[in-house]
C-alpha cells in the first residue's frame, strides 16, 4: 500500500517571554533595640530565728498540788532566805576626832585646803568643817602658839606667827635669802593696787620702763596675764593666788590702805612731775 505522506508540522513560534523587572529592594527599617529589663537581685533569704527554748515547766509545790486535788510527786525543800546586805552605817565623828583629823591634814598640805575638799575627804558636812576650822583658828590665837591657822586664797593653811618670823628665817635661810629688788616690789605694789593694769600704765606710774621687772614677776608666779585692754589691745596683769598665799591674805581687799603711807605733799610732787 502506498504510504501516505505526512505533512510537516508547522513550527509554532514561541512568544517572547516578557522580561521581569527586577524587584526594588526595600530597605528594612531597623528594629528598635529593646533593652532588657534589669534583673532584680534575689532578696536574701530570711534566716529563721532559732526557736526559743521552752520555758521550764513550773513544778507545783506540794501544797499547791494538794489543793488542786493531786498528789505531790516529791517534797521540795523550802527556799533558803536571800541574805539582805545591811546599809553601811555612817559612824559619826566626835568633835575631838574631827578636829584631830583636820589638823593632821593641814600639817601636810602644800597649798591652802578648801572647806569643800576637807568635807569630801572626811565625809562631813561643809558647815561642820567650817565651824571646826574657825574654832581652831580662834583657839590658836588665844593660846598664843607659835603658829596660827589662817584663811588665805580661798582655803585654810597653818602659818608661823609673825612675831617669830626672824627666828624662822634664821633657821631656814641661815643668812642666805633671795629678796625682790626695790623695782620689783614697787612694780608688784602697783599691780596689786591698780589691777588689772597694763605695762605702759605701770611704767607711767613708776616713771621708768618696767618690762623686764614684769617678766620677772610673771616668772616667779606673783602676777599673771588676765586678758587685754579693749582700746589698745595691751595685756592686762593681776596678782595671783601665790601672791595672796605669800602675804597671808584671803583677797586683795585685805591689802592695807595706801593713804597712811603717802607723803603729805603728794599734790605738790605730782605737779612737779608734770
Amino acid at each position: 500500500m502506498p504510504v501516505a505522506e505526512v505533512e510537516p508540522v508547522a513550527e509554532v513560534e514561541a512568544e517572547p517571554v516578557a522580561e521581569v523587572e527586577p524587584v526594588a529592594e526595600v530597605e528594612a527599617e531597623p528594629e528598635p533595640v529593646v533593652e532588657a529589663a534589669p534583673v532584680a537581685e534575689p532578696e536574701p533569704a530570711l534566716v529563721a530565728e532559732p526557736e526559743s527554748e521552752p520555758e521550764p515547766a513550773l513544778v507545783a509545790e506540794p501544797e499547791v498540788a494538794a489543793a488542786a486535788g493531786g498528789e505531790a510527786l516529791f517534797d521540795l525543800p523550802a527556799p533558803a532566805p536571800v541574805p539582805v546586805e545591811a546599809a553601811p552605817v555612817v559612824v559619826e565623828m566626835s568633835d575631838t576626832e574631827l578636829r584631830g583629823a583636820v589638823e593632821a591634814i593641814l600639817l601636810i598640805v602644800d597649798e591652802p585646803a578648801t572647806e569643800v575638799t576637807l568635807a569630801q575627804v572626811l565625809d562631813q558636812p561643809v558647815d561642820r568643817i567650817r565651824g571646826v576650822l574657825e574654832d581652831v583658828a580662834r583657839q590658836y590665837t588665844e593660846l598664843g602658839l607659835g603658829f596660827d591657822l589662817r584663811r588665805v586664797a580661798g582655803g585654810w593653811r597653818l602659818y608661823t606667827r609673825a612675831e617669830f618670823a626672824p627666828y624662822v628665817e634664821k633657821f631656814v635661810l641661815d643668812g642666805q635669802q633671795i629678796r625682790l629688788t626695790q623695782a620689783a616690789l614697787e612694780t608688784l605694789a602697783v599691780v596689786a593696787y591698780k589691777q588689772p593694769v597694763t605695762r605702759s600704765r605701770i611704767s607711767a606710774i613708776r616713771g621708768v620702763n618696767c618690762d623686764g621687772v614684769v617678766r620677772t614677776l610673771v616668772t616667779r608666779g606673783l602676777i599673771e596675764e588676765t586678758g587685754s585692754e579693749p582700746e589698745s589691745g595691751a595685756f592686762l596683769y593681776r596678782t595671783t593666788s601665790l601672791f595672796l598665799e605669800k602675804l597671808g591674805l584671803d583677797s586683795v581687799d585685805q591689802l592695807p590702805p595706801l593713804a597712811p603711807f603717802l607723803p603729805d605733799d603728794i599734790d605738790e610732787i605730782a605737779d612737779a612731775q608734770r
